[in-house]
């Protein structure tokens, strides 16, 4: 254990120093920037305000979201909307593969919002638009950040058998924190949606967000559940409140922490941790297709 200067972040107007973001610059940058402008292409990257945008598009690297921007969960932290969703759009798989091929996406991320409404979860959209990113872009790899399928297993698989190179599923939060956080969410059923996907012999990676009321302990024994369900890529970084109606931020961690953590994981055995105050889901992501 270590002793680090905690923030309490009500006693605090303005973001750390360690929070603030370079701006996005670079000859790669730029060319995607033109073809995002251009063919008015959509990628969470640009609507999340991401301070890690030109970082990834410059390595060639953008986060795409499926199944429309309307969840059917209220996570406390999040700022997609919640409500009834819209009817599944059968073509978006081909408009999304279309994109990453515009864009020349050397890895793609795609993500999802939460669509309990459907009996399949999502999972056959995501099913198709994995397979249209590969018919249209061969040499593109893929990581999937997916939902929990609200432990229909079945879904999950479906995913999981188009054999993404990375599949991953955030468990957002440590345990004692879980009804608060992710109202709707389950943290083991997050850990079995995990050991599950590791089982079936694909990477697997999970991420955390500090600063939620976590403590130290608190956030290594959510390190040690997600290596012993076999996470083997983790990251974690600091949770930045979207509106004044979403959860507070209760800390701001102190980089020094987030390195204690990061040789922590190293520790623990995860293959790689990326652990640092803007590290996000997707951040480093096109470093994630290691061998093992």
């Amino acid at each position: 254990m270590i002793e680090l200067p905690v923030i309490p972040a009500n006693q605090m107007q303005r973001k750390p120093d360690w929070l603030r973001v370079k701006l996005p610059v670079g000859k790669e940058y730029a060319q995607v920037r033109g073809l995002v402008d251009e063919h008015k292409l959509h990628t969470i990257c640009e609507s999340g305000n991401c301070p890690n945008m030109g970082e990834c598009w410059g390595s060639g690297t953008a986060t795409f979201m499926i199944l429309g921007n309307i969840c059917t969960r209220s996570c406390s932290f999040c700022a997609v909307a919640t409500g009834r969703p819209l009817a599944v759009d059968k073509d978006e798989p081909n408009r999304v593969a279309n994109s990453i091929k515009l864009m020349k996406v050397k890895h793609a991320v795609l993500t999802s919002v939460d669509r309990d409404d459907l009996k399949d979860g999502g999972s056959i959209i995501w099913a198709e638009t994995i397979k249209a990113i590969r018919r249209e872009s061969s040499g593109t790899t893929m990581e999937t950040l997916i939902p929990d399928f609200k432990g229909v297993w079945d879904n999950l698989y479906r995913v999981c058998e188009e054999k993404p190179e990375v599949v991953s599923h955030n468990i957002e939060t440590v345990r004692r924190l879980t009804k608060e956080v992710r109202i709707q969410a389950k943290y083991d059923r997050s850990m079995e949606c995990l050991r599950r996907i590791s089982e079936f012999g694909l990477r697997t990676k999970s991420g955390i967000m500090l600063g939620l009321g976590e403590t130290e302990s608190d956030v290594l024994e959510t390190m040690q559940d997600l290596k012993d369900v076999g996470v083997h890529v983790l990251t974690i970084g600091q949770y930045l409140q979207p509106t004044k109606n979403h959860h507070p931020v209760v800390d701001w961690i102190h980089p020094d922490q987030f390195d204690f953590y990061r040789e922590k994981g190293r520790a623990m055995g995860f293959k790689n941790v990326e652990s640092g105050p803007l590290v996000r889901s997707s951040y480093h992501a096109e470093k994630h297709l290691f061998d093992f």
